[in-house]
Order: structure tokens, then C-alpha cells, then sequence
């Protein structure tokens, strides 16, 4: 039986969350979205806090707790901003978790757990400027010559690019398979910043998720140390669907906290705003956009706590994940797009929030997979098409 009551546990963390979000995110998102910059200040109170490896085993560095406790973090990130939650995801979802479940102990050892212990930043490179969805389009290489693999390619659109100290990467290992386009030719390894050819840059003139650092990364010959493959030859793409897996659950999660951010937003002020001699809260078309988001609130929270229950019980949850990211990125687009509409001509400007909820809530509907992606493999599940399998190494049960 799922039970969805939270423990005491749970609840610490969450409020760990909600008051990074309320003293250092709040109080200068404007400020940071407008520059386009990542606040200097949010990685080390995330650091000081223990919320860049809280749900790592302590045996490396972290404090064990779950992924209920992750989806609860992730949603109290993103009422902050979008960009506070990117950071969990991609450095606990789509780095530290998949090295948890693939690595081995001497990766875990050092590379894992500067991770948990937020010593280190890392994040993770799949797309390529002419690959997202397509994932065997990707076209970096990983040669094997000697005691190294030298890289080529360039990645694109990764979050916090410019900022990470370790990436984890993925490149053709197999040329012949490349040419195929077979899946198993794909490999994945951890790089370090700082290995001779890796250059990054960041990319300015994004619609949403502006105080978040967004970039390229390079790769022009770079040795990479034989011993940085994680798991073994081949097992890339089984590897990144894994970490999509729980990138695409704090997605969802995150998704919740801007849903519940556009609502708050709307709630006071339609109990402010007065129009025809009445609050605007008083209009049944008003009430009726806050409602939706209510509902949407409601049911997408149920969609994502079910996959974490999934997750915390070591069942495959690809299915269930991917409907509560596709539903939740859903109704927080939603929900911004109503904000804005109850707001008047005031949500067209940054003088209030709801015009940065409406531009960061477009970008969740495109990475961790599109919308139109998951709306397929919903179908694919209800026809018989697709089905949960499990993979060699699949989820770790940790802590509730």
C-alpha cells in the first residue's frame, strides 16, 4: 500500500529547502534573472545546508535520506526559482545518483562523495546541438589508446556548464555502431574540469531560467583516464536513460513548487486588486484560473509522490515518472500562463514574479524529454508497445 504521510525526516529536509529558497533565493531572483547570472551566494548556502548530497548514502559523505525527500527539496527549490531546483537535478538526479548505481568503489570514493559532500559541483552531458531526444544522434567520440580514451565533441545546453567541477559525459565507444545507430555503442564517463581540451561557455539570451548558468562544452582531444568509464563499454545509453529517470522525477516535483508559487502569487493578489468595485478574487473567471491551478496542484503532487514511492522501493518507475514530469511541466505552464492572465497588463512586466514563472515554465515542457516524447511513451505503455524493464543495475533502495 503507497503511503503518502511524511516522516519527520522528510519534513526536515523540506524545510531545509524552503528556507534557502525564502533567504537566499526570493530576496534577489529579480535581480539575478534580469543580469542573466546565478546568484554567487545559492550554491554554498546549498553547500551549508547538506542539500547537495542529503539523499547519499553517509557512507559517502551524504545524510541517506530518500527520494521522497528529493521530490520535497526539489519543490521548494523551485518556489524559490526554477533555477535553484536545475541545481539539484542535475548534481544529485542526473550525476550522483546514476554514480551510486553504476560506479564503482574507487569512482565512489572520489568522485562521489566531494559530490555529497558539496566540495564539489557536477552535472551531466548528453545533448549536442543536433541531438536531445535523438539520443543515438549524439556525434562525440571516446577512442580507446592505451591507458586513456581521447574525447571529441561538443555538448550543448547543459546546466551549470561553466560552474561544474566534474561532468558526467556520454560518447560513441564503438564507431561501428555509431554509423548504425546502434545504442550500444555509447559509453559514459566522468571528466573532470581542468583535463588539457575541455573548454566551457555559458549561453546568454534564454527565455527562461536566467539566473541559471546554461552552457557548451568542448571537447578537443581530451585524455580522459581509463579508469573514469563508469560501469563498462556499451552501457551509455542504459546509463543516461537512468539518470533521465530521476532528472525527469525532480522535474516533475520542481514543477509542483512553480504550480504552488503561481497560485500563492494569484491568491494575494486577487484579495489586493480591485475592479468594477469588487476584488478581482470575487470574479468567477478569476476564481476559476485558481482553481485549475488548485487542482493541478493537487494531482500532479499525487503523480510524482507515487513515483517516489516506486523509486524508494527499488521498482522500476520509468512509466510513472515520466507521466508525473509530462503532467506536472503541463500544469505549471498552465498555471503561469493563467498567473499572467489574472495579473493584466501588471503580468506582462518583471515588476511582478508571474512573467519569470511564465518563461521558466516553457523550459521544462522541452528537456528531460519534450512533451510530445512522453506523450508517446504514454501511448507506447497503454498499447503494449513498452514496458518497465529492469536493467542491470537498477534503482538503489535508500533510506525513508
Amino acid at each position: 500500500m503507497i503511503d503518502f504521510s511524511f516522516t519527520e525526516n522528510q519534513l526536515a529536509v523540506r524545510d531545509m529547502a524552503r528556507d534557502v529558497a525564502s533567504k537566499v533565493v526570493l530576496p534577489k531572483i529579480a535581480e539575478y534573472d534580469r543580469a542573466q547570472k546565478l546568484n554567487p551566494d545559492l550554491i554554498p548556502a546549498m553547500r551549508d545546508a547538506n542539500l547537495l548530497g542529503f539523499c547519499i548514502p553517509e557512507q559517502y559523505g551524504g545524510l541517506g535520506m530518500d527520494y521522497i525527500s528529493l521530490g520535497l527539496a526539489s519543490e521548494e527549490m523551485e518556489y524559490g526559482d526554477t533555477s535553484a531546483r536545475v541545481i539539484l537535478s542535475v548534481h544529485i538526479g542526473l550525476y550522483s545518483l546514476p554514480l551510486l548505481t553504476f560506479g564503482n568503489e574507487a569512482q565512489k570514493q572520489k568522485y562521489l562523495t566531494p559530490a555529497a559532500k558539496g566540495e564539489k559541483l557536477c552535472t551531466f552531458g548528453l545533448t549536442e546541438p543536433a541531438a536531445g531526444s535523438d539520443v543515438v544522434g549524439i556525434q562525440t567520440t571516446a577512442v580507446k589508446s592505451g591507458n586513456h580514451y581521447i574525447l571529441n565533441g561538443e555538448k550543448m545546453w547543459i546546466s551549470l556548464a561553466d560552474v561544474a567541477d566534474y561532468f558526467l559525459v556520454f560518447a560513441w565507444t564503438d564507431l561501428a555502431k555509431k554509423k548504425a545507430r546502434d545504442h550500444s555503442g555509447i559509453s559514459a564517463f566522468i571528466v573532470e574540469r581542468g583535463y588539457p581540451g575541455l573548454t566551457t561557455g555559458s549561453i546568454h539570451g534564454k527565455l527562461g531560467v536566467r539566473a541559471g548558468n546554461t552552457g557548451y562544452i568542448s571537447f578537443q582531444d581530451v585524455k580522459v583516464p581509463a579508469e573514469n568509464l563508469v560501469y563498462k563499454e556499451g552501457a551509455g545509453f542504459k546509463i543516461a536513460m537512468f539518470c533521465l529517470d530521476q532528472g525527469r522525477y525532480t522535474v516533475a516535483a520542481g514543477s509542483c513548487g512553480l504550480i504552488r508559487a503561481c497560485r500563492d502569487a494569484c491568491v494575494k493578489y486577487s484579495l489586493e486588486r480591485t475592479t468594477f468595485q469588487q476584488r478581482i478574487g470575487e470574479h468567477q473567471l478569476v476564481k476559476q484560473m485558481i482553481a485549475n491551478m488548485e487542482a493541478g496542484y493537487e494531482y500532479s503532487s499525487y503523480l510524482w509522490l507515487k513515483a517516489g514511492w516506486l523509486k524508494n522501493h527499488g521498482k522500476r518507475s520509468t512509466k510513472a515518472t515520466s507521466l508525473a514530469k509530462w503532467i506536472a511541466c503541463r500544469e505549471a505552464e498552465a498555471s503561469a500562463a493563467n498567473a499572467v492572465q489574472v495579473f493584466g497588463a501588471y503580468g506582462f512586466s518583471d515588476e511582478y514574479p508571474v512573467e519569470r514563472f511564465y518563461r521558466n515554465s516553457k523550459g521544462a515542457s522541452i528537456y528531460e524529454g519534450t512533451r510530445e516524447i512522453h506523450t508517446l511513451m504514454q501511448a507506447d505503455y497503454a498499447l503494449g508497445f513498452r514496458e518497465d524493464t529492469p536493467i542491470e543495475r537498477d534503482l538503489p533502495v535508500v533510506q525513508q
